[in-house]
């Protein structure tokens, strides 16, 4: 397991693969090291590029960390072929950090909107919609960016 990519690593800026098979060993594994190394490293979201995996696949797990503190946290998501399909006119600036840059330890102001909907599918392989707001909302746009 590799742990946390930074920023100038070739894998960051490389095409990700659709998911055609959702049951492979390595597209399982892939999972399973993501869910390891977010929570290894303290974040609240990681995507397949930042692991040196170039998967569209992310995971989303907003909860209490060193870095963060959260008043309402979420469940873990697994995001498998995201596409967001609706993105509020309406934005807001928090700061963000990611896990490439400076290990996490970097915070700077991002402007996203502030209701989105996506679609994916589940490790589970089925389809879902979600539309949310908040910081899973941010949290879900920061990692497509690490897919696109």
């Amino acid at each position: 397991m590799i742990g946390v990519v930074q920023a100038g690593h070739p894998k960051l800026k490389r095409p990700n693969k659709k998911i055609e098979n959702i049951n492979l060993a390595k597209i399982k594994k892939v999972r399973e090291d993501l869910i390891n190394i977010m929570n290894k490293a303290g974040l609240i979201g990681i995507a397949a590029p930042q692991i040196a995996e170039n998967y569209m696949m992310f995971v989303t797990h907003p909860r209490k960390t060193k870095a963060r503190y959260l008043v309402k946290g979420d469940k873990l998501r697994t995001f498998i072929n995201p596409k967001i399909t609706f993105k509020s006119k309406k934005e807001n600036v928090i700061y963000e950090g990611c896990g490439s840059v400076v290990k996490g330890d970097l915070f700077g102001p991002v402007s996203r909107p502030e209701e989105i909907e996506i679609e994916a599918i589940d490790e589970k392989g089925q389809k879902f919609k979600l539309r949310c707001d908040g910081i899973l909302a941010r949290l879900i746009q920061h990692e497509y960016d690490h897919l696109v």
